[in-house]
């Protein structure tokens, strides 16, 4: 018997015993979709991590305020640092613009848990106010979808003008047309402009959807009393050293704040980009992890298909002792069992290939809003590869035991 006869009649046994081959690779299926799913889920959240900032620069970076905490280092408290103020702020802005030709954009948090209205309708109190330059959305990589970007005329009157995020302009207008509408918010009413692009948002931060965009000095009035922490986003498009630029901002900015020579920065420096290279290293692991959780899923998949492989053998005992009996040698039973379990498994995981790309795409976008359907070749062939293995380290020793039968006593099988 030819190799090519006998996976016709691995087929055809397999065709045979149509519920116990789906029963097996389904168990097969859920292996592999557990582990394209992970996979597909770490790939997607990475893929839109990478987007999000695909319109920033390498030399994109933030200048803010160092976060407080209050933990105690060698039993002292850590040193408490002032805040960014406005004319620093601007110090800052206006001497790396002369020094570098950059492009630099100044911008305030104003509130975080804004409530907006018009007429009637209300959005949750989950906005955020974001008082800003004109050069506030292009340096962020926000996108107009319609309306305008604030100007200088805006900015120089301190007019009440906003541009509003995607889901805040869709719970407050539904399908009327913002642009040049009155909403209220924070006690003052601010006539829109315009509504940026869909974006969402990561790793539970502020979600770019909900935030209201409104000019820099309009915003320090809105704030009253309130001291606001300023911060500064810079991009120098003709420096191609993303680390030099780092660093002089950073010297200019401790010049600007009176920091000691010797003492540490009273402020933080962080690429726009640091976020997503972090995520980069994590989602390392985190593939790993997920490798391993689907490996050991696929190991008691297997074992299934080894006993159900060896009950097999047992119901076809004298099916083999009438095959060895017309001739078949020890090699033609062996190949014959392993064709059925390796077949098995590649439509086991075929399934599981459709199931986890789903799932996993599904995850991602459930944890990362707007993520793109993330189709993971690397994975789906690596994911077949290891239903081979499978089939092959679940098949070979049923395959070795019905090798081995005595054709006689197989033939006596009741």
């Amino acid at each position: 018997m030819n190799i090519k006869e006998n996976v016709d009649e691995g087929l055809r046994s397999i065709q045979s015993n149509l519920l116990r081959t789906v029963l097996t690779a389904l168990i097969i299926a859920i292996g592999i979709t557990s582990l394209v799913g992970i996979l597909t889920a770490i790939e997607g959240i990475q893929n839109s991590v990478n987007s999000s900032f695909a319109d920033l620069g390498a030399n994109t970076f933030t200048v803010q305020n160092r976060e407080e905490n209050n933990f105690r280092s060698g039993g002292r408290r850590e040193k408490r640092y002032p805040v960014i103020d406005y004319h620093e702020a601007s110090e800052f802005a206006n001497r790396f613009r002369n020094d570098f030709g950059a492009t630099v954009s100044l911008s305030a948090n104003i509130g975080g848990a804004v409530q907006a209205n018009y007429r009637s309708k209300k959005t949750n109190p989950n906005s955020s106010v974001i008082g800003a330059d004109e050069q506030y959305l292009a340096i962020n990589g926000y996108k107009m979808d319609f309306g305008r970007n604030m100007n200088k005329n805006d900015l120089e009157n301190s007019l009440n003008v906003a541009v509003l995020g995607q889901e805040i302009a869709r719970n407050l207008f539904d399908q009327l047309d913002p642009v040049n509408k009155e909403i209220t918010f924070m006690g003052s009413k601010f006539k829109i402009i315009g509504v940026l692009q869909k974006k969402g948002s990561m790793g539970g931060g502020t979600d770019s959807d909900r935030i209201i965009i409104i000019p820099l000095a309009s915003g320090r009035g809105l704030a009253a009393n309130r001291t606001l922490t300023y911060n500064i986003t810079a991009s120098a498009p003709n420096i191609s050293d993303g680390e030099l630029i780092l660093e002089e901002a950073r010297g200019l900015m401790r010049r600007v704040r009176g920091d000691k020579l010797g003492n540490e920065d009273s402020f933080v420096v962080e690429r726009a980009d640091a976020m997503a290279k972090d995520f980069e290293n994590i989602s390392g692991y985190l593939r790993i992890g997920g490798f391993g959780i689907g490996i050991i899923t696929l190991l008691g998949a297997s074992i299934a298909l080894m006993n159900i492989m060896l009950v097999s053998v047992t119901e076809r005992t004298r099916e083999i002792g009438i095959r060895k009996s017309l001739g078949a040698t020890p090699s033609v039973i062996r190949f014959q069992f392993l064709i059925e379990a390796i077949v098995v498994c590649i439509i086991g995981g075929i399934a599981g290939l459709f199931l986890g790309i789903i799932i996993g795409n599904v995850i991602s976008n459930s944890i990362s809003e707007g993520s793109s359907f993330v189709v993971p070749w690397l994975w789906m062939a690596l994911g077949i590869a290891v239903c081979v293995i499978v089939g092959v380290l679940s098949g070979i020793y049923p395959a070795i035991k019905a090798s081995r039968l005595d054709p006689i006593e197989a033939l006596r099988y009741e």
